[in-house]
């Protein structure tokens, strides 16, 4: 299964919570895209809920080699809180993420096993909603391309390519329309045979290496 993330850019979040013996446990999973963006996020939270007790984190930037995953307790019994959480996001396969849980105490002990399930409960509701909301994309490795069209052609080239298949990132639009586009990396014989039909071979496919590129759920 490919990594998911959060629709939208860095700084994009959802937020759930849930209550456990009156303590209420806060989570927002918000997308990031470095660990200062992550650190950032917990900041955040920190300082709109200022009266609260803790502020535990977890995060995993990156969907191939060298990812990076940390958690933190804040002060909960330590592997209560961070870690937990940390792999609530792994066993969803969730990237370029950042949870954080904040806990207001509701002046009951929880105990570690009870402290382990509200933080773990807390994130798993944060990503389930974003899963109902239909706040998830893919991250997949994608050849990345460019094509320069007449304006007049874009909009019909663009419907022709989307309808076999090939994920258009974008258009920019100058003296010419750039369609930006994004393939398998086996996929680039098909991209280059459906451009030529499309445009009775004018059209010139240039391609700018691999990248992670956002897809919709179930694209190939």
């Amino acid at each position: 299964m490919s990594p998911l993330t959060l629709r939208g850019g860095p700084g994009t979040r959802v937020e759930a919570e849930i209550e456990e013996k009156r303590s209420r446990f806060l989570c927002r999973l918000v997308r990031v895209t470095r660990e200062e963006e992550a650190r950032a996020a917990v900041e955040n939270a920190r300082k709109e809920h200022h009266d609260a007790r803790h502020h535990c984190s977890a995060f995993v930037l990156g969907a191939g080699q060298g990812q990076i995953r940390r958690s933190h307790d804040d002060g909960e019994p330590s592997g209560t809180a961070g870690a937990p959480m940390l792999e609530v996001l792994t066993g969803h396969g969730l990237v370029d993420c950042v949870a954080v849980v904040t806990r207001y105490f509701g002046g009951v002990l929880l105990g570690a096993g009870g402290l382990v399930r509200a933080y773990s409960g807390a994130v798993t509701a944060a990503v389930d909603q974003a899963s109902s909301q239909g706040r998830l994309v893919q991250r997949v490795r994608r050849e990345l391309a460019s094509v320069d069209l007449p304006h007049a052609d874009a909009g019909r080239v663009e419907a022709d390519l989307r309808g076999h298949g090939v994920l258009v990132l974008g258009t920019e639009y100058g003296t010419q329309a750039r369609l930006q586009l994004a393939c398998a990396p086996d996929g680039v014989g098909h991209l280059r045979h459906r451009l030529a039909a499309a445009t009775g071979g004018t059209a010139e496919l240039i391609l700018h290496g691999q990248e992670w590129v956002d897809a919709e759920l179930g694209a190939g």
